[in-house]
């Protein structure tokens, strides 16, 4: 199958300083479950880490702390939960890849058009990873870096959902098209719903970032356009919240 969307964009570095840093019991678990995400160091206080000790690999630098070490770890008043770890990004992923596991197979796929809230695309990865979706697909340079906000949203989802990155959205969806996907953009302007423009074909919901929608370019890759049947008391809903709606659609078919 042509890669016509290469890579993940760049490789970001794994130097201290690009490190991801997660917090919290879901987050942490999921890292140290996954065998494709290298744990550099943990920090968590006697009892989260007496909790964890099975699942903590030896090879693993560990640091005893107290609830406020932990806290001049992590941003604000994030709730650690007396866990905080430093990971390597996760590697790369090929959108062809992804779309060859997926085949023979009705998983949908999520694609975001520049939403770049961490709190929403983690939220967007639970929400795939609670439907069984195929993965999610957003453009390099306009969605957020793995983090611990969108570890922390994805309550562990982060480490079992296929994220791509590609550099040009436009032609991954000519990709996915190729794939045999549907691609169903959701846009509050659109004449039908959703379940008026499902058919029994694979299908890809398109999403774009809150306020402004899909970019043009963006739409005319689409399909379709649809919106959700939602009532005027109401202008529009929490991308995440419509992502969520949406699979549950497409599950429910």
């Amino acid at each position: 199958m042509a890669r016509q969307t290469g890579r993940r964009g760049h490789r970001p570095s794994t130097g201290i300083a690009n490190r991801p840093r997660f917090w919290g019991r879901h987050a942490v678990t999921a890292a140290l479950a996954n065998p494709a995400r290298t744990v550099r160091k943990i920090w968590g206080t006697h009892e989260a880490l007496r909790q964890l000790d099975a699942e903590i690999d030896p090879s693993i630098p560990v640091t005893f702390a107290d609830a406020a070490d932990l806290g001049r770890l992590v941003p604000g008043d994030a709730p650690h939960q007396g866990l905080v770890i430093d990971v390597d990004p996760l590697e790369d992923i090929w959108l062809g890849d992804l779309l060859q596991q997926g085949e023979g197979d009705q998983r949908p796929l999520i694609i975001l058009d520049q939403v770049t809230d961490p709190h929403n695309v983690g939220a967007i990865l639970r929400s795939a990873a609670a439907f069984d979706a195929l993965g999610i697909v957003t453009q390099d340079r306009h969605s957020p870096p793995e983090s611990g906000t969108v570890a922390r949203a994805a309550s562990g989802a982060l480490e079992t959902v296929p994220w791509v990155r590609v550099v040009n959205l436009a032609r991954a969806l000519e990709e996915i098209a190729e794939a045999g996907f549907w691609r169903i953009g959701l846009t509050g302007h659109a004449e039908q719903t959703l379940a008026q423009t499902m058919g029994t074909q694979r299908i890809a919901i398109v999403l774009g970032a809150e306020g402004e929608g899909m970019r043009a370019n963006t739409e005319t890759h689409c399909d379709e356009l649809a919106k959700l049947p939602i009532s005027d008391r109401v202008e529009s809903l929490n991308v995440s919240n419509a992502a969520a709606i949406a699979l549950y659609a497409v599950a429910a078919r």
